[in-house]
């Protein structure tokens, strides 16, 4: 049973693990529309999660994934279609019952899932047990990053009850959903369940923003970097993260040297240790998903030591204090 996993996947679903559009009311209405055929998926994101089931699924069946999304109930059928057509049976998917919220007296209800999203992650975490561990999949289109480290900060209570109050008022979180928060922190145990968190840098956002956040967030400009960092975690195989490459390759119009521009941005950005990562960059170069000129005794020593002024070693895994309200990007 998924409640008895000691690592669950969060995913949401929205920009990241598919491509949709809820920034207008035209989008949500087209997103709506769509056949369950019709929903594309972020490059390389079934791969992946295919690649997750295949690995750690092995021990958990059913694989312990659960989704978010901004869509509205309604949408369920055409959402699990989709998920089946992909061949991913999820454990359970989070719905936003939007569609009440087409008034304009509740437009912010919309577009703003602070709350929502804050709140369902906790009803979750009530459901599961007590010692586990969650990986956190989100994007840079709708503050993920802020509501999964806050929701890490409830859980584990680094934040007192008034200040948790402000930060939510400051995030536009409605009253209403301000105390079912409140609520199901009482009933969660007093532990971060948050192991590492992803973004996809959907809107191109600036990875810098995300140091405020702690070495435990990595922001990702593709699948293929989520997938080299789970690797390193001991997630993913060899052979798991060439398939996901060869995905990006063959569907995508990847080339060779951008996935190795891709690979070297994480160990610009000191994400990636080199030497968890030399035999796979190996690999990826006998398998013709990297340049055949490329020459990783060299190329890879001389990246380890440039200067940076990212995610680096001094950076803390989580920070003990996190400024949610300064949203500088």
């Amino acid at each position: 049973m998924a409640q008895e996993a000691p690592l669950v996947f969060v995913w949401d679903l929205d920009k990241t693990y598919l491509e949709t559009h809820f920034e207008t009311l035209k989008g949500l209405i087209r997103t709506a529309l769509e056949k369950a055929f019709q929903k594309r998926n972020v490059p390389g994101t079934n791969t992946l999660v295919k690649a997750l089931i295949s690995s750690y699924g092995k021990t958990t069946r059913p694989f312990p994934i659960f989704f978010i999304t901004a869509s509205p109930p309604q949408m369920e059928s055409k959402i699990k279609e989709k998920l089946i057509y992909d061949g991913i049976q999820s454990y359970g998917c989070f719905f936003k019952d939007n569609l009440k919220n087409l008034h304009i007296k509740r437009f912010r209800r919309l577009t703003n899932h602070m709350g929502y999203k804050i709140q369902s992650l906790l009803q979750l975490r009530v459901s599961l047990n007590s010692q586990v561990q969650q990986i956190l999949w989100g994007d840079d289109s709708e503050a993920d990053a802020i509501i999964y480290s806050l929701y890490s900060d409830i859980c584990a209570r680094r934040i007192s009850t008034q200040e948790l109050r402000r930060i939510l008022k400051g995030l536009h979180v409605e009253n209403q959903q301000i105390e079912k928060i409140f609520e199901l922190q009482e009933k969660v145990p007093v532990a971060d369940p948050v192991q590492k968190i992803y973004i996809n840098l959907a809107i191109d956002t600036d990875p810098e923003y995300y140091l405020k956040f702690g070495r435990r967030l990595v922001a990702t400009y593709d699948t293929f970097q989520a997938s080299l960092d789970l690797y390193q975690d001991g997630l993913l195989s060899e052979d798991q993260v060439v398939r996901i490459a060869q995905d990006l390759v063959n569907n995508y119009a990847f080339t060779a040297d951008e996935l190795l521009k891709t690979a070297n941005d994480l160990i610009y950005r000191q994400i990636l240790e080199v030497k968890k990562v030399k035999d796979l960059f190996i690999f990826l170069k006998e398998s013709k998903l990297f340049p055949s000129h490329y020459n990783i005794d060299r190329e890879i020593d001389a990246k380890s030591f440039a200067p940076t002024s990212a995610l680096n070693s001094h950076v803390d895994w989580v920070p003990e204090h996190i400024d949610y309200l300064m949203d500088y990007r």
